[in-house]
């Protein structure tokens, strides 16, 4: 039923759409972007940082985590330029890098809260 029975049925919209396709090296990057938001406890800490800066322990009682979990996660997010430290004396504030990552979690927020998702691969979870 899912075959094709030609090859290519829309030519000149293939082409079009292969034209704008991103490198390789960009759509991994982004896959990584995605994969590092698809965890929930890092997803927790950039809700938490969109009401501004935050230092790694008040991170930590906002989301339940560790400190230490805290740190490493935002390490990972840090690497990737998804959110951005201020130092102060021995304390590191930490905030989302830049307008991108607000959009990129505010629509995917907004697209959850109006949607009833269906999740097959929760099924049997509980």
């Amino acid at each position: 039923m899912d075959g094709c029975a030609v090859r290519v049925v829309d030519a000149d919209r293939v082409a079009a759409v292969t034209d704008r396709m991103p490198a390789v090296q960009d759509l991994a990057d982004t896959a990584d972007v995605f994969g590092l938001l698809s965890d929930t406890n890092r997803l927790k800490l950039l809700v938490a940082l969109l009401d501004g800066e935050l230092c790694v322990c008040d991170l930590a009682a906002v989301t339940g985590q560790s400190e230490s979990a805290v740190s490493h996660a935002l390490r990972l997010l840090r690497a990737h330029r998804i959110v951005a430290a201020r130092r102060a004396g021995r304390m590191a504030y930490y905030r989302l890098e830049d307008p991108h990552v607000r959009m990129l979690l505010d629509l995917a927020l907004a697209h959850t809260e109006h949607t009833d998702a269906i999740h097959p691969e929760r099924e049997g979870d509980g």
